[in-house]
């Protein structure tokens, strides 16, 4: 309905609104439209009962009139059809029932017209609920009348009035050209509704199928952007190995102290762009939902230790004090989890504490909340003496590319992506992160975590991780490469030279086949990305030649690549395990180690 509708409006176009369905509107137009039909119909009655001095019926004509002109003020001023349909109803009913028992005292064809009218209206304009109330109500008083005037006649002393043909003919017309456009009127509505529904399916048929193609152009474009960031990864990632490679080896060979100095900050800020690099492929991988959850034993002692020394150092060079406390309860016990994600959430929440701590005091620490029914709740929690969070804020720092201000991005530096890596991890086990902050006084964040608790002891546990560490027994190790860029061959050459190792270099896939079939090696480290012939085409002759020592040998991917699934594609092509590049030397040694153990 229009806003602008005044009491004085008799106009159906300023009543009828695009937010009203095709039936309302229908049944709005019938009101308008019949009210004309009925106000002539019962103005012709009117006129023919009063020249017959039939005083009850002229009353009663005059009277509906009235209501009538006053029912359609108001449809014109407040469309309302359903109130107004009540009472139509209602004074046709007492209209009807009053012919019946007191001014005619009979049934006649009149009478059964109007009870039709009453269903078909009560029935269209209301629904089913009120259709049956309206029937019944006009029915049974009838049927009741015609029982009583059957058996012992109906009398009341009041004289009934009879009106002439010519009432009878206009009552009969009357009645009939109001049904005829009920029923016209209202079918062509239901026909246009059916229509609609008809068209507005089609419609959404159409919409379907633009989303299935939407959806199909997002998948592609999601697909494009993990092809894009692979292989930026590895073009990113195999120069940064030769950078942090040459950087360690450079500080392996005693350098003099400045040497020493500005290889330590050619490594930092090697480290840094790789950092960056990792924190945009671990966000593309957790928001596209590959993340899985290892759930391994493992010493959080350890684990909280190890990764907390290199952080500490961190600390100390700005001159901040570094505090790690653990639950003494947590020192006997080996937990199950994945300790590489959990590290990795500590560490970005330390990096951050000291990162925006200029000078004060950084605490980690884990407490255990709860222990029962062989499960440890651990409360972790990080707090600093750092410039502090706004309260608005308190959201907005979870935001991927995201810091608490342009100054803050401006002066700290960073990517904004460590507390958004955090925020979806949790998420992803259900765990939600705690943050409480004041501005100059520091920050403090806290999480929950629980894990089932290992049978085996942490002397048990310990015993199985110890690794050998004897690098003279490297001396006779045989070790194939198969590597194209010259940079990295002659990185690793002289990395495994600290080792004694002198390992033999292929330069594509398809020469370390050749170079296999007729020497025998421990180990072959396979760059995955090769021209000829590739790593994982390569690894999978291997496993097909005839010698079984040979065809066992095996193998570790070196890889600077960055698909959700690479470490799935390097077990299905049957090698044995993989290293990033760029690689720290103590990972591959170790994994070196344990592989050649595990054959001998």
């Amino acid at each position: 309905m229009s806003k602008d509708v005044s009491f004085f409006n008799f106009s159906i176009n300023k009543i009828l609104s695009g937010d009203q369905s095709i039936l309302d509107q229908a049944r709005i137009r019938l009101l308008y439209y019949g009210f004309c039909i009925v106000f002539v119909a019962v103005g012709g009655l009117f006129v023919s009962v009063y020249f017959q001095h039939q005083v009850i019926l002229t009353t009663t004509a005059g009277f509906v009139l009235v209501l009538l002109f006053c029912l359609f003020k108001y449809l014109t001023y407040r469309p309302n059809w359903h109130q107004i349909s009540h009472s139509l109803l209602i004074m046709a009913t007492l209209v009807n029932l009053n012919n019946v028992f007191v001014v005619m005292q009979k049934v006649d064809i009149i009478t059964v017209q109007v009870i039709l009218l009453v269903i078909l209206f009560s029935f269209y304009m209301l629904g089913q609920k009120w259709g049956l109330v309206y029937s019944l109500i006009n029915l049974i008083p009838v049927l009741v009348f015609l029982v009583i005037d059957y058996n012992d006649g109906y009398f009341i002393p009041l004289r009934p009035e009879k009106v002439d043909q010519s009432t009878i003919i206009i009552s009969l017309f009357a009645n009939f050209i109001i049904i005829i456009f009920i029923h016209s009127h209202l079918y062509n509505a239901f026909f246009n509704n059916i229509k609609q529904l008809k068209e507005t399916s089609d419609e959404q048929a159409e919409l379907n199928k633009r989303l299935e193609i939407a959806i199909e152009k997002a998948e592609k474009s999601s697909q494009v952007k993990t092809e894009f960031l692979s292989t930026m990864s590895h073009e990113i990632r195999t120069p940064l190995n030769a950078v942090i490679g040459m950087s360690n080896l450079m500080i392996m060979g005693n350098p003099r102290a400045d040497q020493k100095d500005n290889l330590e900050i050619l490594k930092f800020s090697a480290n840094n762009l790789l950092a960056i690099v990792n924190d945009v492929l671990d966000f593309n991988k957790i928001e596209a939902g590959k993340v899985v959850f290892e759930h391994v034993k493992f010493n959080l002692v350890d684990l909280m230790q190890n990764f907390c020394g290199s952080q500490m150092l961190n600390a100390e060079e700005k001159g901040l004090k570094f505090q790690l406390k653990i639950d003494p309860n947590l020192r006997d016990k080996v937990l199950l989890g994945d300790p590489t994600r959990i590290a990795q959430i500590l560490y970005n929440l330390v990096n951050n504490a000291i990162k925006f701590t200029k000078k004060g005091s950084i605490w980690v620490k884990a407490y255990c909340q709860e222990e029962r029914n062989n499960t440890v709740t651990v409360i972790f929690t990080v707090k600093d003496t750092g410039i502090g969070i706004e309260k608005n804020n308190l959201e907005s720092i979870f935001e991927p590319f995201t810091q608490e201000s342009i100054t803050t991005t401006r002066q700290y530096g960073g990517t904004g992506m460590g507390l958004a890596i955090v925020k979806r991890l949790l998420e992803l086990q259900g765990l939600h992160m705690n943050v409480t902050s004041k501005i100059g006084e520091g920050s403090e964040f806290s999480f929950n975590m629980a894990f089932p608790v290992s049978t085996e002891s942490v002397k048990e546990f310990d015993k199985k991780s110890l690794a050998p560490q004897n690098n003279d027994s490297f001396s006779n190790l045989k070790m194939l490469i198969a590597e194209d860029n010259p940079v990295n061959v002659l990185l690793m050459k002289k990395l495994f030279s600290k080792w004694s190792i002198t390992p033999t270099i292929a330069e594509n896939g398809e020469r370390a086949i050749e170079i296999l079939q007729y020497s025998n090696f421990d180990i072959v480290l396979m760059d995955l990305q090769m021209p000829v012939l590739n790593g994982f085409d390569a690894a999978i002759e291997i496993r097909k030649l005839p010698d079984p020592k040979k065809a066992g040998v095996p193998i570790i991917a070196l890889t600077a690549a960055a698909l959700f699934d690479i470490k799935q594609q390097i077990l299905n092509a049957g090698m044995n395990d993989y290293v990033s590049k760029p690689f720290k030397p103590d990972e591959l040694m170790e994994k070196i180690q344990s592989l050649v153990a595990a054959v001998h």
